[in-house]
């Protein structure tokens, strides 16, 4: 009996710790990794943890319990059964998908042993062509940062050199000037 209440109590703990994992990600992709060697699995984990994304292989009916009280929850049936890993992002998106998209792309044979079911974002359910094909390709947020940052500057160096011109111009009609006389 007490040992049934010590696995219940940690089934429940689980639960509460996936749960909290998907109330704070800002994007988890499914995974297949059906056929994969050890060795290969290691890997891909180091390059999880290099991009700060979370890579956790649990039971299926552990995440459905977990989500049960989220809207998406029964569009993940399909989802939820086999093999599954789950990969949470928490900063960045696109992370987990672009490294399972490199992943691929990098490992060869081992590497296509690896195949996405689908991702959380926003709430929303993408399916595996969606996510290798849109959200692996959107861009990060430091490239997203730069972007902002270079839009923000050039309106400021157009005004610097507005400025910059009449001295500019008086210099090069001076030197004409000089040239003449």
């Amino acid at each position: 009996m007490a040992t049934q209440n010590a696995a219940r109590t940690a089934k429940t703990t689980l639960i509460s710790e996936v749960k909290g994992r998907f109330d704070k990600m800002t994007s988890a992709v499914f995974l297949d990794y059906q056929g994969m060697t050890v060795e290969t699995a290691t890997k891909l984990r180091v390059k999880f943890r290099e991009a700060g994304v979370e890579y956790k292989v649990i039971k299926n009916t552990l995440v459905k319990q977990a989500l049960k009280s989220e809207p998406y929850a029964d569009k993940l049936s399909d989802v939820l059964v086999g093999m599954t890993g789950i990969a949470w992002s928490y900063e960045d998106p696109s992370a987990a998908a672009k490294v399972v998209k490199a992943f691929r792309k990098d490992e060869g044979d081992a590497g296509q042993k690896l195949k996405v079911k689908a991702a959380v974002l926003d709430g929303s359910v993408l399916d595996a062509m969606t996510v290798e094909n849109q959200l692996a390709t959107m861009p990060g947020k430091d490239e997203l940062r730069a972007k902002l940052l270079a839009t923000f500057q050039a309106p400021l160096q157009q005004f610097v050199a507005l400025l910059n011109a009449p001295a500019q111009n008086f210099v090069y009609v001076l030197a004409a000037k000089e040239r003449e006389g």
